[in-house]
């Protein structure tokens, strides 16, 4: 049957697969909802799926972007959208442009580190501090005093003043992901996964109220695509760069290539997130060394050592 005269005819759609985090399956086995670009460049396009839960932003990727905890990496370009666009999410697919995408397979951004004892990670602290200071890429909140009493109250484990600083920091900064964000990200995935690691419960416990503050309020007081980034980062979920720096904490695999990756990332960002990392690995350290009752490895848990650096810039 023909179109009739002055009838639009239907845009082609093409059909694509891509490699998706699991953390994309609660959106893309819901039913369809309709979504909006946020943003577009050309290795990476944001959707912000429209809900009534947690804020949920989904990245296109090309292999050449950083692999967000929220992406779904595709092998060709990303469509040429524009900033408003419409798109949707689910019933399996991400439709936006005239591109249909399903994930052909999945994986995982929280892969447990396994074990790593305490005293490893008091030597990686060491070298973790070292390759930061000896870096030209530096946190863009640098002296921040938030961010100082929230990495010396992480060391001691103390919950309100934890609190009191993380809330100071949501949505501070500007970009995208504003740094006091990407800091937080760094410091809940770093307490979560080296605590776990090293079988210090006290600091996963700190992880878990940390994690249920900075997400509370995070759509009301950041960006959207930060706000789905902190509610990743508190269940673990974190970008691939991060996850090869944990590693290098851990012993897996060299730590140096893997903490000169996430430092290149966008103007400030890596150094944000490495920032959190260091924070959080020294609170780890210290937090382990406190259950054992010994005075501390290089000061890492004592006022003056590690700890305060990391949270004064490490100047």
């Amino acid at each position: 049957m023909g179109t009739r005269p002055g009838a639009r005819r239907a845009p082609a759609r093409t059909h694509a697969t891509g490699a998706a985090s699991t953390a994309l399956r609660p959106v893309l086995e819901s039913p369809r909802r309709p979504a909006r670009v946020l943003a577009a460049f050309p290795s990476c396009v944001y959707l912000e799926v429209r809900t009534e839960l947690e804020p949920q932003v989904v990245a296109v990727l090309t292999g050449e972007a950083a692999r967000l905890p929220n992406a779904m990496v595709v092998t060709g370009p990303v469509p040429r959208v524009a900033v408003g666009d419409d798109a949707s999410a689910g019933d399996g697919s991400i439709e936006i442009g005239g591109l249909s995408l399903r994930a052909r397979r999945w994986w995982d951004p929280a892969p447990p580190l396994g074990p790593a004892d305490p005293p490893r990670l008091a030597r990686a602290l060491l070298l973790l501090t070292g390759l930061c200071e000896a870096s030209l890429r530096r946190p863009a909140l640098e002296g921040n005093g938030a961010a100082g009493v929230l990495a010396a109250g992480c060391a001691e484990a103390r919950l309100l003043r934890c609190v009191t600083a993380a809330e100071q920091l949501i949505g501070l900064g500007p970009g995208l992901t504003p740094s006091g964000d990407d800091m937080l990200a760094g410091l809940l995935v770093a307490l979560r996964h080296l605590g776990t690691a090293a079988g210090v419960e006290r600091a996963v416990w700190l992880a878990d109220w940390l994690a249920a503050a900075v997400t509370f309020d995070a759509r009301g007081r950041t960006t959207p695509i930060s706000a789905t980034l902190l509610h990743c980062a508190a269940r673990g979920q974190t970008s691939g760069e991060v996850l090869a720096v944990l590693r290098g904490l851990a012993g897996r695999q060299p730590l140096e290539p893997a903490l000169a990756r996430l430092l290149g990332l966008g103007h400030t960002s890596g150094a944000d997130l490495a920032w959190g990392l260091r924070a959080g690995l020294a609170a780890v350290v210290g937090l382990a060394e406190q259950a054992r009752g010994t005075g501390g490895i290089a000061g890492a848990g004592r006022p003056g050592g590690t700890i305060a650096k990391v949270g004064a810039g490490g100047r």
